[in-house]
């Protein structure tokens, strides 16, 4: 199973979509970002599953029809930052979705994630992770789960991935920096967070218009 996660940087790089899923040919596609008015129901093969509504730049999750039938899906607002209470940007911050694979009739939770940004400390962040992998898991009990999307933490991963595992998730990185416009900021910002997954890389593409660069997940039931 292939997954691409991309923030769209305000909606900019929205055009660059079709080209993207035509050139990767994902199963699912998790959009961050994005201006869910001007989302189309499609991209290329792949179906709009939902997006967040409660802000206008939200999250989105697309799916291969032809390869799963959606479940359930869910929304989910996590503890918000100073920034999110003044600028109130996103209440939502994770968009999640109960799949079953049509081959195998296996269910899988696979979601769009976006912590909080970098004015928000660390601390936050990793509450936001573990809040939002626990409400995940209501989706279906003991299910497969992989969260991907711009996770706003470019140093100090250690801390991060300790939390992670002892949360009974695994972290990934993928194979490059994934944020690019300021030198300062650079690094991976962008990857993956699972349980019951085997991720066997994670892919950092070209940049496009947007400040963040797509990752590529490739994975497979453990």
């Amino acid at each position: 199973m292939k997954v691409i996660s991309y923030n769209l940087q305000k909606h900019r790089a929205a055009s660059e979509l079709a080209a993207l899923v035509d050139a990767h040919d994902p199963d699912i596609l998790c959009l961050q970002e994005c201006d869910v008015a001007d989302l189309p129901d499609r991209v290329s093969d792949l179906v709009l599953a939902d997006a967040t509504q409660g802000n206008r730049l939200g999250l989105a999750l697309f799916y291969r029809e032809s390869e799963f039938h959606l479940q359930d899906v869910r929304t989910i607002g996590l503890k918000k930052s100073l920034h999110d209470r003044i600028a109130k940007p996103a209440h939502e911050r994770v968009l999640g979705a109960r799949l079953r694979d049509i081959d195998t009739g296996r269910d899988f939770i696979a979601a769009s994630f976006h912590a909080a940004p970098l004015t928000a400390l660390n601390s936050l962040r990793r509450h936001q992770i573990r809040a939002a992998l626990t409400e995940l898991a209501t989706l279906g009990e003991g299910l497969p789960q992989l969260m991907v999307g711009d996770y706003n933490y470019p140093v100090f991963k250690e801390n991060l991935g300790k939390t992670v595992r002892e949360h009974g998730y695994a972290l990934t990185m993928s194979d490059d920096h994934t944020y690019t416009r300021y030198r300062v900021f650079r690094g991976h910002y962008d990857f993956a967070t699972s349980v019951g997954f085997e991720i066997q890389r994670v892919t950092t593409l070209p940049q496009g218009l947007s400040d963040h660069r797509p990752i590529l997940v490739t994975t497979r039931f453990d």
